[in-house]
């Protein structure tokens, strides 16, 4: 969350902290998955994955419970993140979209789930997961 300008003109950032969470992380690129690795560790939670597509995300699920996951909507091989979501609401695991296309290219069934277009920030990660984990 941005709380606002601090005492030097810059920004107060707060980091939502996720202390023991169980976060599925689902990102194919290895640079972006690391980076959101590192910011879900860095906030207390214990990711799940990552993984690169949907068999291996659902095989982490088969392992270990999740808290809410991120989907990386679009896979390599043609590989729908879309398939996984569904999969994902059916279970009632709480999830978050990324995608750097636009949001209103996201399908009608997954309109009302949160987006988080790419690139993204660590506090909008957080901030984000946060937000749909609340009363999980």
């Amino acid at each position: 969350r941005y709380i606002g300008a601090d005492a030097g003109g810059g920004f107060a950032v707060e980091l939502v902290k996720l202390p023991g969470r169980r976060i599925l992380l689902v990102e194919d690129e290895p640079l972006i998955a690391m980076f959101a690795e590192m910011a879900l560790e860095d906030a207390g939670a214990v990711v799940v994955g990552p993984a690169a597509n949907v068999a291996s995300a659902l095989a982490a699920l088969d392992g270990q419970a999740a808290d809410a996951a991120l989907v990386d909507v679009r896979l390599r091989g043609g590989e729908s993140g879309y398939d996984l979501a569904d999969q994902l609401a059916q279970r009632g695991i709480p999830f978050v979209l990324a995608t750097g296309m636009q949001v209103g290219d996201v399908p009608p069934r997954h309109r009302a789930r949160p987006v988080l277009p790419k690139p993204y920030t660590a506090p909008q990660l957080l901030s984000a997961l946060g937000a749909v984990m609340k009363g999980v």
